[in-house]
């Protein structure tokens, strides 16, 4: 069954919402909490909706990778190669499970991968610096393992898999800002494999994640001005916050 054309209105809130998903992301991440409530709004089921948002949103995560390749770091004795095929990987096994996951399945445990997600993005944000001093690195067929189950996890829904890395490899003992740059480029290589898979998918809404890419490069130039002019925290205090709502609002949304 072909879905319904999306009216202009709702066009101009997707894009409108991407265009704040992409100064997210720029800023300090979380932009699916932004997309994936925007294309339930816009009357998308939540496996249609996540897997739209990630085709939507992946051209920007390429500029972001590319822009910062010059940071990206080995892990102690782990190079960036495996690293970046461990991630391409998992990225196919978890969008594999995701197109073979019963849409009503999944509409019944997007709440707690939210949850579970904005915790993960809570952490990272606020708590994170305070483990790293404390940490002494992370053997490396731990790293391993972690890598997989994050590759694995970000196909599959993806949202909080840059603060999962971010925590892992600063943890391992990666300076912050080679860090970023690393789980930029490892995120791109498991949502490049995701994405490729769901272009081929019945469930990728086209229209609306055309609106969306457009709004999300926008937002990203956008985020690139302001990332010099307003506090970090304040920044990922609203992503925790945006979180936080979708949350208990999918909660609730699931239980009427």
């Amino acid at each position: 069954m072909t879905p319904a054309p999306l009216p202009l209105p709702v066009v101009l809130l997707i894009a409108a919402a991407g265009v704040v998903a992409g100064m997210l992301n720029a800023l300090a991440g979380g932009g699916s909490f932004i997309t994936f409530p925007a294309l339930l709004l816009a009357g998308l089921d939540p496996l249609a909706a996540n897997i739209t948002s990630t085709v939507a949103l992946f051209p920007g995560q390429i500029v972001t990778a590319l822009a910062g390749r010059r940071l990206v770091a080995d892990v102690g004795p782990l190079r960036i190669r495996p690293m970046f095929i461990i991630s391409v990987a998992g990225g196919v096994v978890g969008a594999v499970l995701l197109l073979h996951t019963p849409p009503s399945f999944f509409a019944r445990l997007v709440p707690w991968l939210i949850m579970f997600a904005t915790a993960v993005f809570a952490w990272g944000s606020f708590w994170r610096k305070q483990l790293h001093a404390a940490s002494s690195g992370i053997p490396m067929p731990v790293l391993v393992g972690v890598q997989t189950c994050i590759a694995i996890y970000g196909g599959y829904f993806g949202g909080g898999i840059g603060l999962l890395m971010l925590a892992a490899l600063t943890i391992a003992g990666i300076q912050v800002r080679a860090a970023a740059a690393t789980k930029n480029m490892l995120a791109m290589a498991m949502n490049a494999s995701a994405t490729v898979l769901f272009a081929f998918s019945s469930l990728t809404r086209w229209p609306a994640a055309t609106a969306l890419c457009a709004g999300a490069i926008s937002g990203g130039l956008c985020g690139s001005w302001l990332i010099r002019r307003l506090p970090e925290r304040v920044i990922r205090a609203f992503v925790v916050g945006v979180g936080t709502l979708l949350t208990v609002w999918m909660f609730v949304r699931r239980g009427s």
